[in-house]
């Protein structure tokens, strides 16, 4: 049997973690809570007079599911799209600790740990990363080299 192509197996993980977590975000609109209001009511200024940890969720999730699932016009221009260093150093960390103060998104964070954790495994398994004909209808995975 083939080797199980992990980039893909991560983007659709975080895929699926950005849009629950998209949509946790705007639950949290309606019922703003900090997900460690038991411990300490620190944090509570960023929920209560005015939602910022939840517009920062919700900017946070679209930004994320723009990387995963980008748009046919970006995925042919643009190299962002394709880095595991902006995934692994940049944005899903960020998305992971805004996620993991909500209360509504705590499960989310766990997701993007996960997802992290196998973006990890394809770039030391020597994963070439996503190629464009796997965003735009082209042949998808075929066209990814892995390198043993």
């Amino acid at each position: 049997m083939g080797k199980p192509i992990l980039n893909h197996l991560a983007r659709l993980l975080t895929l699926s973690t950005s849009l629950t977590h998209l949509l946790a975000s705007l639950l949290s609109f309606f019922f703003p809570k900090v997900a460690w209001s038991p411990y300490t009511t620190l944090l509570d200024a960023l929920v209560k007079p005015i939602p910022y940890l939840s517009v920062a969720n919700t900017l946070l999730a679209l930004g994320v599911l723009a990387l995963e699932w980008p748009l046919p016009w970006i995925a042919r221009r643009g190299k962002v799209h394709a880095s595991f260093e902006v995934r692994l150093l940049g944005v899903l960390p960020l998305a992971g600790v805004a996620a993991a103060l909500d209360y509504w998104t705590v499960d989310v964070a766990v997701g993007y740990v996960l997802g992290m954790g196998v973006y990890a495994w394809a770039w030391c398994r020597g994963e070439v990363g996503f190629l464009r004909s796997s965003f735009v209808g082209g042949r998808g995975c075929a066209d990814v080299r892995v390198f043993t």
